[in-house]
């Protein structure tokens, strides 16, 4: 089976798909029964930064355990959180991301539970193992947690942030519709998606560190995937080598297309995602050929779990020169007064029209095997004064995306790319280093669509061009 089939997400996913057989909680709905509820954990990841493409062979974490809770708001050592895993504790299971997945979804089973009441729960939380954690059969050495790159087999330790002990939490914001509820007797599935190769941070001092990216929603274990085939719009026939990326994304409350999923196509370009939460989607796909010939984006809105999207024709560049441009910039980050250091994950976006409402998509990055890019800032002599700096290129389509509605012919039909200037706007996200992803700055999030010459953000093709610098300020 293809790794296109199950998620690395740096992608980089890890899906843990928690199948709830009935619920209930003290703060939850009224119901009439007490029939108690089955729990199965398990993982899956769909993956783009795997050899050949990407720049790992295997990347391994230890999980020793899986928790839910009714409160959104409930801290680390709050009271209501619900063991699901229990046999973990003395057990942990060590995972390969990029590993063969079973049943097309499925890594690996973590264990079961037998009582949860039913309710609405807000929160979930992933705990892994320290690296001084002894691990039965460890593939890692002498770490919990390593990843191998496909230049060098020799385990490297991935470092953890203290939210290992803690819990990888996903909180309300980053469920699919808000919230996960359950009634008494009924049997449901909850996938929690961990988009490994989007959460690879690689350190200056060439170490490995985990900064996590995580989803969850509820899902059909026998109807969640959505599938298709990406092709050349002239030829019809797979692109020829090189890479091809494909995201699923979802619009958040400021209107931009979030990855929630990345992939990669197969020999024939196909490409699977599953399981996916329930909800409605974009399918945003790019590639490049071996030829390094670039092509443009296309977009598919209103695409739900079970969907099969048949053929997606993607459009090669026009003109002589048919490589990728290039956007470079830095991004600062300090208290105000003084310099510290953010993890700082980077899209390039490029705004579409949905039913007469625009949308900023996140357009991946076909020559990194990448939806999005990451970066740390530190002290460094090009950091201008009382900051830490980071500096990044994103190699972009220099065409504008072709846009279509999910048609259910067996084949997708989008609308040529608009012709005139390719602009694109930078969107920049800081969290604080070490701590699994939690929100940093004031704001946390900037967006420039101008360069550092104040002129609009315009690509062309084998050009780079230099973003405004994206500021943070207010870190800790």
């Amino acid at each position: 089976m293809s790794r296109s089939a199950f998620f690395c997400t740096v992608s980089a996913a890890l899906v843990v798909s928690v199948i709830l057989f009935s619920a209930a909680c003290s703060n939850g709905p009224k119901t009439t029964s007490s029939a108690p509820a089955l729990v199965n954990v398990r993982v899956s990841d769909p993956a783009t930064c795997s050899a050949p493409q990407g720049a790992f062979t295997h990347i391994y974490v230890t999980i020793t355990d899986v928790q839910i809770n009714a409160s959104g708001s409930a801290g680390n050592s709050d009271a209501g959180w619900i063991d699901l895993t229990p046999s973990l504790a003395q057990n942990p299971q060590q995972v390969d991301l990029l590993g063969i997945a079973n049943n097309q979804c499925f890594l690996a089973t973590l264990g079961s539970a037998t009582e949860l009441q039913p309710g609405t729960y807000q929160q979930i939380r992933i705990l892994l193992a320290s690296n001084s954690s002894s691990v039965a059969n460890n593939l890692c050495g002498s770490a919990a947690n390593c990843v191998m790159l496909s230049s060098n087999q020799a385990p490297q330790p991935l470092l953890l942030s203290s939210e290992s002990q803690t819990g990888i939490k996903i909180p309300a914001g980053q469920i699919a519709g808000g919230q996960f509820v359950i009634a008494a007797g009924q049997t449901k599935d909850l996938d929690i998606d961990f988009d490994a190769c989007a959460s690879i941070v690689t350190e200056g001092n060439g170490q490995f560190r985990l900064k996590p990216v995580l989803h969850g929603g509820e899902v059909s274990v026998t109807s969640s995937s959505i599938n298709g085939k990406i092709a050349d719009s002239v030829t019809g026939q797979p692109i020829a080598g090189g890479n091809t990326v494909v995201a699923l994304e979802q619009k958040d409350s400021s209107g931009v297309d979030r990855v929630i999923m990345e992939t990669v196509t197969d020999s024939t370009g196909a490409f699977v995602f599953c399981p996916v939460p329930a909800g409605t989607y974009d399918v945003v796909a790019v590639a490049v050929s071996a030829a390094q010939v670039e092509y443009g984006a296309t977009v598919i809105t209103g695409v739900q779990p079970g969907n099969a999207l048949g053929t997606v024709p993607l459009v090669a560049q026009i003109g002589t020169n048919q490589s990728a441009a290039s956007i470079t910039g830095q991004v600062t980050t300090s208290t105000g007064s003084a310099a510290t250091a953010a993890d700082i994950t980077i899209s390039a976006l490029q705004r579409i029209s949905v039913s007469g409402s625009p949308v900023l998509v996140t357009i991946p990055l076909a020559s990194q095997s990448a939806a999005t890019a990451s970066i740390g800032t530190a002290a460094g002599a090009t950091c201008p004064a009382s900051t830490d700096c980071g500096s990044y290129t994103l190699s972009v389509p220099a065409a504008n995306p072709s846009v279509g509605s999910f048609s259910t012919s067996g084949s997708q039909t989008p609308a040529a790319p608009a012709s005139g200037p390719v602009n694109y706007t930078v969107d920049a996200i800081a969290s604080v280093p070490g701590s699994g992803g939690t929100l940093d700055c004031n704001p946390s999030e900037l967006q420039t669509s101008t360069s550092l010459k104040n002129t609009p953000l315009t690509v062309t093709s084998g050009v780079s061009i230099t973003a405004a610098t994206l500021a943070f300020s207010g870190c800790q």
